[in-house]
């Protein structure tokens, strides 16, 4: 490097014009071992997301490889580009803070990394970016920002982690299964798990959040489809994997493929059939409706309605067997012919419109057919024809508690509780997860079956944040299978992946904002009907009931100064910030533009 830099300074630089504002990209191309006359070259680009876990262990490595990648591309085809040293976001782990207040910046970071990746592209006139993401929140803020810039990029997911085995049984586990532990009784057993269940690197492994996210991102063209399933410790995703994503960034610069180009209605639509054929994270319906408006389009107009994703989820079968509902995780789904194999049955069944544009140049029908991926085994990934489970994972529920619709139940993590259609349960009214999670862990026997536990001023603005259950819902499924009852939960916050069970999440309007979910009370009867994919609550179908409940809470507000005394007191920036802001969920839950 030391002579490439002596060298350098004797190659005239092209064009300059302003010493102050040149001399620092002269000294960056000379530290970089690059050609100084190209400091006006198109701009390179590399990003990655960092937090504290494991989720991101291992992006630096990939963002090494993919670096070094881009740096021989161009010292071998003198293409005149420049290429910046790497950046990186910050992203919060989302399994960390589960059932805490911290949990409410995890939403709040999507919109962050979105923010810094935004402002990262523009002020470096950035013309072919790679990013490589982790965790939940931050490949959504990156691929958000991707689409807003609009400049040929490609995304690399950096890989789940494996399972964890327990030492005294030889059972799989993992992060969902600690989180389940949390209330067994016997310290060893929580210690074993606890120091079992997540090792090495990498995001969680099973159909949560983030593979669900990866899912996505692959299916609606910015990944190609082999890159999704492998585990982050794949050799492939250093040695293979960066020269391919170069591949791809040069193809797409040369036919002039943007983003843009890629993620249209009909892509947009592939990814959400492909992520409830997975029975894939309720998040997905957030952060769909975020992608698409960063594309330039309405989710719930240009792609699809509430009741067409209905009509679908009534008949897409889960044609994966993985936790949190089933028994496999990401690398056996890999093992098993990976995503292209999941694609490729949907392709067969008809389910999906292989025409849509990817980012490796090909349609998404002519990547699969490239990749030729195995048949489905019937044991991790399944046909159409013959599925792991009959419907699809996500179904949207509308009625008097969820007037616009949009409260989401995850069909595939229900465990009891639904009969014919319907279950009704008596309302458990908390105000707030806090609450919630001290009475299940010090008074768990006045839990009863068909209690439908209501949490609530935990939405977009009334938490702020809407942060994950993960901590409760946890711990109501080891009561429920404990006792062998059904405790239902709904709750104006979201959940994670992880989450299984009759529980339905993003209920709004909120009850910071006087949804009707603010005036349940103890004991009202809350009916779940997923035949007519409906939310109810008995007693607010009286108007008298109605009224009077309503100028009760109006009375509390007001004499309150303007917010209702349940909700949280916040003082942090960015808490206040998503509090003046936040979105309703079913518009994606983050802040507002100005």
């Amino acid at each position: 490097m030391a002579e490439h830099q002596e060298s350098a300074t004797n190659v005239s630089v092209r064009g300059a014009a302003n010493p102050g504002r040149d001399v620092q990209r002269v000294g960056t191309a000379k530290y970089l071992g690059e050609d100084v006359s190209n400091i006006y070259g198109p701009v390179w680009a590399v990003l990655g997301n960092l937090g504290d876990s494991q989720c991101y262990l291992g992006v630096q490595h990939k963002v090494t490889a993919v670096q070094e990648a881009m740096s021989k591309r161009i010292a071998s085809n003198a293409s005149g580009n420049r290429l910046i040293s790497p950046a990186f976001t910050v992203g919060v782990s989302d399994g960390q803070l589960n059932g805490t207040p911290q949990m409410r910046f995890s939403l709040i970071g999507r919109e962050l990394v979105n923010d810094s990746a935004s402002a990262h592209l523009a002020a470096n006139q950035v013309e072919g970016f790679i990013a490589v993401v982790a965790c939940d929140k931050p490949p959504v803020g990156t691929v958000a920002a991707i689409l807003e810039h609009n400049v040929p990029s490609v995304i690399l997911s950096d890989g789940s982690i494996k399972p964890g085995i327990r030492p005294s049984t030889g059972e799989r586990i993992d992060l969902v299964t600690a989180f389940q532990f949390a209330t067994d009784t016997d310290e060893e057993a929580r210690t074993e798990v606890t120091l079992n269940a997540c090792p090495g690197q990498g995001s969680c492994g099973g159909m949560f959040t983030y593979n669900t996210m990866q899912t996505f991102i692959g299916v609606v063209g910015l990944e190609p489809l082999h890159m999704i399933a492998p585990s982050s410790d794949d050799p492939r995703r250093i040695n293979q994997f960066p020269e391919e994503l170069v591949d791809c960034l040069v193809k797409m610069t040369s036919r002039n493929i943007r983003p843009r180009d890629i993620v249209t209605a009909k892509s947009l639509r592939n990814a959400l059939i492909v992520s409830m054929a997975m029975g894939g994270s309720t998040n997905v319906m957030l952060h769909s409706v975020e992608i698409a408006r960063a594309a330039g389009l309405n989710l719930w107009k240009d792609v699809i309605s509430q009741d067409e994703f209905n009509e679908l989820s009534h008949k897409l079968p889960v044609i994966v067997n993985m936790r949190p509902f089933g028994e496999y995780s990401m690398v056996d789904v890999d093992a098993s012919g990976g995503l292209p194999t999941v694609v490729n049955e949907l392709l067969k069944a008809g389910f999906l419109d292989g025409s849509t544009l990817t980012c490796t140049g090909e349609t998404l029908s002519e990547q699969v057919t490239r990749l030729n991926p195995p048949a489905a085994d019937h044991e991790v990934i399944f046909s159409v024809a013959k599925p792991f489970k009959n419907t699809g994972g996500l179904r949207l529920l509308r009625g008097n508690l969820a007037p616009e619709g949009g409260a989401i139940l995850k069909l595939a993590g229900v465990e009891s509780g639904i009969v014919d259609g319907i279950f009704t349960g008596k309302a458990r009214v908390f105000n707030g997860e806090r609450s919630l999670i001290k009475a299940l862990d010090e008074h768990p026997d006045d839990f009863s079956d068909n209690d439908m536990v209501v949490i609530r001023y935990e939405g977009p603005r009334g938490a702020p944040g809407m942060p994950e259950m993960l901590d409760p819902t946890s711990k109501i499924t080891s009561l429920c299978r404990k006792k062998g009852i059904t405790i239902a939960l709904m709750t104006d916050a979201r959940f994670s992946g992880g989450s299984v069970g009759l529980v339905i999440g993003h209920v709004a309007p909120e009850a910071l904002l006087g949804g009707p979910i603010a005036l349940v009370e103890n004991g009202d009867s809350i009916i779940v009907d997923v035949n007519n994919d409906r939310l109810d609550c008995l007693e607010l179908n009286s108007g008298k009931v109605l009224k009077k409940r309503t100028k009760a809470w109006q009375d509390q507000v007001r004499a309150n100064g303007g917010i209702h005394p349940a909700a949280a007191t916040v003082t942090h920036r960015m808490l206040k910030r998503m509090r003046s802001s936040a979105l309703p969920a079913l518009l994606g839950g983050g802040m507002t533009e100005l």
